[in-house]
């Protein structure tokens, strides 16, 4: 199949590619697009124009639409798609009371060339969202830290990272759901529970919510989401 082109958010072209019988990967030139067409498709979906679709799967530069009933009509729909990246997160807001200890605290607050203390602020001082999921079940890479804030992953991973590690690498902040290897830098945890089969839904974090950190001495059992 010919791939359509599909005009993106600051006029750069995505391009749409069929796979398999039922479904179409949309492929863009960053994070930022993929969650602008993410949020507009989302909101023709639940207002039920966009037809039978059932699953809509962003990733850093891709964004899959599974179970797709029509993928002729869906195709020329994504022909017309022209999301603003500029809009506002319109997810459900989950905060995440953090105790800032993490292991590497000091080496991040080095990086960005404050004490820890003010790094603290910084780290509060965003609201993010959840671009996509990956890695692990319940694992959010959540944007909104300032690019200047980047900082690199760890040269050498630690072959276990605690489950509830908030951490950083390159633009994304984490929450490691599970103890599992990681090269993220730790800077604080949190006693949330991101990933529980008994829960519907399962992840606390999924694409599209909005997340604030709050600077925590103790950590509780729940979180606060509104």
């Amino acid at each position: 199949m010919t791939a359509p082109r599909v005009p993106g958010p600051d006029a750069t072209a995505g391009t749409v590619r069929r796979v398999g019988e039922r479904a179409l990967l949309v492929e863009l030139p960053g994070t930022a697009e993929v969650a602008a067409l993410y949020g507009w498709l989302s909101e023709r979906r639940e207002a039920g124009a966009l037809g039978a679709v059932e699953e809509l799967v962003p990733a850093a530069r891709t964004l899959l639409l599974d179970g797709v009933a029509d993928v002729g009509a869906v195709a020329a729909l994504l022909r017309t798609a022209r999301p603003a990246t500029a809009g506002a997160a319109r997810g459900p807001l989950l905060e995440v009371p953090t105790v800032y200890d993490g292991a590497d605290l000091a080496e991040v607050a080095a990086l960005w060339g404050v004490s820890e203390e003010a790094a603290v602020r910084i780290h509060t001082g965003s609201e993010y969202v959840v671009a996509f999921c990956g890695f692990a079940p319940g694992f959010g890479y959540l944007t909104g830290l300032p690019a200047r804030y980047e900082v690199p992953r760890r040269a050498t991973p630690r072959s276990s990272v605690p489950a509830g590690s908030v951490a950083l690498a390159g633009p994304y902040t984490g929450v490691y759901p599970h103890p599992s290897p990681g090269g993220w830098q730790l800077i604080g945890r949190t006693a949330l529970t991101l990933w529980d089969t008994d829960r519907e839904p399962p992840a606390l974090l999924a694409p599209g919510t909005r997340v604030r950190f709050t600077a925590s001495r103790r950590n509780g059992p729940g979180g606060k989401r509104s």
